[in-house]
């Protein structure tokens, strides 16, 4: 687990080297059942529920002037003074329900930790990297876990998540579909532990290179489910990993399978998406040629936030979840049209090292201002440098946002960006690119 002391950016954060069993509770503290404790109200609901078609489920703080604000609070539960960090977006808006994501530390880390990054890189990796992919559109809460740990013994932190929740949708407008969690190591053991108790409350979670070490109380119903852990842990063993997640195969009505996994010493990763999952709850599996770290990057060892692959494939599977109306304004202003866009991509390679030169070209009728492009790249490539545009992250899912020179993109106009980047072998340039979540048609370019 990471230590609770901030470390240069791309280093490896130090490891609580214990064996598995060292991680888990004492038998004496294992978590009971706590069926005692009701879960939120207006619960999210069964599959489908955020299908189109289906109205954002507002909690009761819409419409309220806020009363939280970002920064520390306290609240009690269980008999006990609990604190957690929370982060309203800036700009926030009474009437627009928002996501909330729980992010949980890990064995000796904390509430600050997740918050900040900045055991990995301040700012960069806040909230396992979602805070700067979510552009305000989320409310993220990072609870601390009582001995920096979520032991989960009687259930304490399951209630202490329920009255989170309470509190918060009380106060500021959350869609109720779209509660998420996630978390490192322990954090991801309690991530797990509320995909078996709390199915019908959170819409996903993404457990890290965790063990069954917050419980697992019900574990029969079905949740959409993200899973990763390195193949070389020997901290929490990528077997337990594995079988965590075929909990939820099983659950979730998927198509069993042994997912490939990436060569040991070839420092990259495979994703598999399961199929055959029931609707609403996909089943995806990451695994990656590294220890037990929580920002693994292809093609070198270690932590880093700027080149990390891993919170880009989160943020992806957390808002392919969508409610149809994301403001419940009942005299809305006409929705804009979605962008029309050409994109054409010109690659030259050498040995180990491309430079692709991107062209966007606005087809339709009005202005583009504003913009992101993103497109993902071929394993093996990592980018080093770009121009006219700012890139995050260096490699798989990346998403090029405009700088303060080239924001507006007017009618039958073009922006010329690019980047330089280091491959394996594969030179292909992308294969689709999207314009502020737009399909654009592609042109091919000329490859040297």
């Amino acid at each position: 687990m990471f230590l609770g002391s901030p470390v240069t950016p791309g280093i490896l954060p130090t490891l609580l080297c214990r064996p598995h069993s060292a991680f888990a509770p004492p038998r004496s503290s294992r978590p009971l059942p706590h069926h005692h404790h009701a879960p939120p109200t207006a619960p999210r609901a069964a599959a489908g529920a955020t299908a189109a078609g289906a109205d954002a489920a507002a909690s009761p703080g819409c419409g309220k002037a806020p009363t939280l604000t970002s920064g520390t609070h306290t609240i009690q539960s269980g008999g006990r003074n609990r604190s957690f960090i929370l982060r309203v977006p800036d700009g926030y808006d009474r009437d627009r329900p928002y996501r909330l994501v729980f992010g949980f530390h890990w064995l000796g880390g904390s509430s600050t930790d997740v918050a900040t990054g900045r055991t990995v890189d301040t700012g960069t990796w806040a909230y396992y990297g979602l805070q700067r992919l979510a552009n305000e559109s989320a409310v993220f809460v990072a609870p601390q876990g009582l001995d920096n740990g979520w032991a989960n013994t009687g259930g304490r932190d399951t209630a202490f998540v329920d009255d989170m929740i309470r509190l918060i949708e009380a106060d500021l407008c959350v869609d109720q579909d779209q509660r998420f969690a996630l978390g490192f190591s322990y954090g991801g053991a309690m991530s797990y532990s509320l995909a078996c108790s709390r199915a019908t409350v959170f819409r996903a979670v993404a457990v890290q290179s965790a063990g069954v070490l917050s419980g697992c109380d019900d574990g029969t119903r079905p949740i959409a489910y993200f899973g990763v852990h390195g193949l070389r842990d020997s901290v929490l063993g990528i077997s337990g990993g594995r079988a965590m997640r075929d909990r939820f195969v099983g659950n979730n009505g998927c198509t069993p399978q042994n997912p490939p996994e990436p060569a040991q010493g070839s420092l990259t990763h495979r994703i598999t998406a399961y199929s055959g999952c029931s609707a609403g709850h996909p089943v995806v599996w990451a695994a990656f040629d590294e220890g037990h770290i929580a920002a693994p990057q292809d093609g070198a060892p270690g932590d880093s936030g700027p080149r990390t692959w891993l919170p880009a494939e989160i943020w992806k599977f957390f808002t392919q979840f969508q409610s149809s109306d994301p403001d419940p304004d009942p005299d809305p202003e006409p929705e804009p049209e979605p962008a029309a866009c050409r994109v054409t991509a010109t690659v030259n390679a050498w040995n180990t090292g491309l430079t692709s030169n991107i062209t966007i070209t606005n087809t339709g009728t009005a202005a583009i201002g504003g913009w992101s492009l993103a497109f993902t790249l071929p394993g093996g490539q990592t980018i080093t440098s770009g121009w006219n545009a700012d890139y995050s992250p260096a490699s798989g899912r990346v998403t090029a946002r405009n700088v303060s020179h080239n924001a507006t993109i007017a009618p039958g106009a073009s922006v010329d960006i690019g980047f330089q980047a280091t491959h394996t072998g594969d030179t292909a340039p992308p294969a689709s690119y999207a314009l502020n979540g737009t399909a654009c048609a592609v042109a091919g370019g000329p490859r040297s």
